[in-house]
């Protein structure tokens, strides 16, 4: 009931194709909640954080969570700025985020 997606490099416009795919991919049927693992994100503009809303309503159309972890400071106050983590569960690791997801 709940996938994790790796995140890896940077998150960027041009990233659309690989994280849509991935989202689709891991939110098959009988998925409860979608992880955004970011440990190894290394860079994350504007067009990654578009790309996230992107990822969060279509999870949110499936009836699903989407949470995320392995964030640095700087982007966990990108997404406190923005107020997307408001609407994504942010964690500090997968444990306490696949808990949240049961």
């Amino acid at each position: 009931g709940v996938r994790v997606i790796d995140i890896d490099g940077e998150v960027t416009a041009f990233s659309e194709r690989v994280l849509m795919d991935a989202f689709a991919e891991a939110s098959g049927a009988g998925v409860r909640a979608v992880i955004l693992n970011f440990e190894g994100l290394q860079y994350m503009n504007s067009g990654g954080i578009g790309l996230l809303v992107t990822v969060l309503i279509r999870a949110n159309r499936a009836g699903q969570q989407l949470l995320a972890y392995g964030l640095n400071e700087h982007y966990r106050q990108i997404l406190s700025l923005t107020r997307l983590d408001e609407a994504i569960g942010v964690h500090a690791d997968e444990e306490s985020a696949v808990a949240a997801a049961s």
